[in-house]
């Protein structure tokens, strides 16, 4: 394939400065390490209980060449960049007493829910529910949704409303301390997600297309030793 070709191939994968909105742009054939293995260079944290402290440890560090989220204090750590059409592979696996944790995609507004939690759709990593959606001021639709995420009148994106959108399958987590592979296809307005090679999740008609990446802290230590970005083939 002459090169030509191949750069309109890529022209889906963009990236932009935080705070700017998405444009056309390509990117290199080869996949985009989010975290190089030493320091948090390309991430921002946003740790409410760290607010006017001085003294409050790290959320997250690098560490033994892996991105590490010690799971408290509570908050994310977020891409500078924003991102739209993208396949992002996740490995990790939990570094003790495993719990919650979570990947979130299309990520805007900082503090949307509870004052914590960005604007985004959430991608569960909560140890027995990887790959449900959490709807975090945007939505999403998937088939069956009724009967997977509860009473329509009750669906909502704020607040107590079911936001939860309950995955596909049981059973495809590793046990605790075995390495995870979640992989999540962000194509236009639909999101496909993966967990160790089974689609454990796919939503369509997102309210959003585009916007940061941020990883949680929440309550359990998590260690990731791949984030990568690479551009959607196929159709």
């Amino acid at each position: 394939m002459r090169p030509t070709a191949l750069a309109a191939l890529l022209v889906g994968l963009v990236a932009c400065r935080a705070g700017s909105d998405p444009a056309p742009g390509v990117v290199s054939p080869a996949p985009l390490s989010l975290f190089n293995g030493h320091d948090l260079s390309g991430w921002h944290a946003d740790v409410p209980g760290s607010d006017g402290q001085t003294n409050v440890p790290p959320s997250f560090v690098a560490r033994g060449g892996m991105l590490v989220s010690l799971g408290s204090p509570e908050g994310h750590l977020i891409t500078d960049a924003s991102y739209r059409d993208y396949r992002l592979v996740v490995e990790y696996r939990w570094a003790g007493e495993p719990g919650n944790c979570g990947v979130l995609v299309h990520a805007s507004t900082p503090r949307r829910l509870y004052g914590m939690f960005p604007q985004s759709i959430e991608c569960q990593m909560h140890v027995g529910n990887a790959g449900d959606f959490w709807c975090i001021g945007e939505d999403i639709s998937v088939p069956d949704m009724e009967a997977r995420r509860g009473p329509k009148e009750q669906w909502g994106v704020d607040g107590d409303k079911r936001r939860r959108i309950l995955n596909l399958t049981d059973g495809s987590e590793k046990p605790p301390g075995e390495w995870n592979q979640m992989v999540i296809e962000c194509r236009g307005r639909s999101i496909d997600v993966w967990v160790n090679g089974e689609l454990v999740n796919r939503g369509t008609d997102c309210t959003a297309d585009s916007g940061q990446i941020a990883l949680q802290a929440e309550g359990a230590p998590v260690e990731f030793r791949k984030l990568e970005l690479g551009p959607l083939t196929g159709g």
